[in-house]
């Protein structure tokens, strides 16, 4: 039974920590918004501190009624399988000589339902992530290593590096200038009859990022063999949201990952939400969507510290 666990742990509930982060050089809650014209380092640089949420002091998915955070996956021609979460990130953390960032998530249904993990971030970016997980079937809290990069994210068409450890060092950029985006960000259609009380109401396809100008920029990985050769990204100029990844092999395009971004209207441009990330693989058809709701979104609130703590884990309830 504890290897069994271990092993779905593993494979999904680490993974389906989409938003957590690690350091990357010269990217801190400090990066100031760029004057003039970036380069494309820097572009890939502002779209880090907006993916990881620099702008704000703390950042939470909470529940609220029926609405919650809903992971979706499906395999080509296969009924969609869910799993739902709560959320909340504390950037705060200036007065730390050690600590730079925590991560609680908190598993609400389907089989990760009880489930729970701290991720720690910290200042010394040589450090690894330390990563804390409560397993509800064994009533115990264990202890695991940073994943690597190209591990698949929940079992999802994302990857850690997608969404949490891939550094702006970690490929080279160059800049291709700027465009119109002209298309409506992708979702899933699911059919009725494959629809549960989570998927019921998932949002349609959003269009918000249609005529908005963004920065073209190819990033070519540095790591050699690798699943990609090079990504194409484009990045709002104004809010360094990055709306659509496009992922090349040997030419060819094999998968592509939108997110839909919300403005939380505040000074900084940069301080944006996720309203959802859709991901296709090409190669297998298979397609996944990350839906938050925007009336669970909580930041710069009022949480206690003892929140983000081991204390917090073995009083989840399955």
């Amino acid at each position: 039974m504890k290897s069994r666990s271990v092993s779905l742990l593993m494979t999904a509930l680490l993974p389906a920590m989409s938003l957590s982060w690690q350091n990357a050089r010269a990217v801190s809650p400090d990066t100031p918004y760029p004057k003039g014209q970036p380069t494309a380092k820097e572009i890939i640089e502002q779209v880090y501190f907006v993916n990881h949420f620099y702008a704000l002091k703390n950042f939470a998915i909470t529940k609220k009624g029926r609405k919650i955070t809903v992971l979706v996956s499906r395999a080509k021609g296969k009924r969609p399988t869910t799993n739902t979460l709560e959320r909340y990130l504390n950037n705060d953390y200036k007065d730390d000589p050690v600590i730079k960032a925590k991560d609680l998530a908190i598993f609400r249904s389907g089989k990760l339902r009880g489930t729970g993990i701290l991720i720690t971030d910290y200042d010394d970016e040589n450090k690894s992530q330390s990563y804390v997980i409560w397993l509800p079937a064994l009533r115990k809290i264990r202890r695991f290593a940073q994943p690597a990069q190209d591990d698949s994210w929940g079992g999802l068409d994302f990857t850690f590096g997608d969404v949490v450890l891939r550094k702006p060092d970690d490929e080279t950029h160059e800049y291709l200038g700027k465009e119109i985006f002209q298309e409506c960000l992708k979702g899933m259609d699911i059919p009725k009859k494959h629809r549960n009380r989570y998927t019921r109401h998932l949002p349609k396809e959003s269009c918000a990022s249609k005529g908005k100008e963004v920065y073209k920029v190819k990033s070519t990985t540095k790591f050699k063999n690798w699943w990609y050769d090079y990504r194409i990204n484009y990045v709002d100029t104004t809010t360094f949201a990055d709306y659509r990844t496009e992922y090349f092999k040997n030419g060819k395009k094999i998968k592509f990952i939108d997110r839909d971004w919300r403005s939380l209207g505040l000074d900084d441009p940069r301080a944006l939400a996720w309203g959802y990330w859709y991901g296709k693989n090409f190669e297998t058809g298979h397609e996944s969507w990350a839906v938050i709701p925007p009336e669970v979104i909580k930041y710069n609130a009022n949480f206690k510290p003892s929140l983000w703590s081991e204390k917090t884990l073995r009083k989840i309830k399955r």
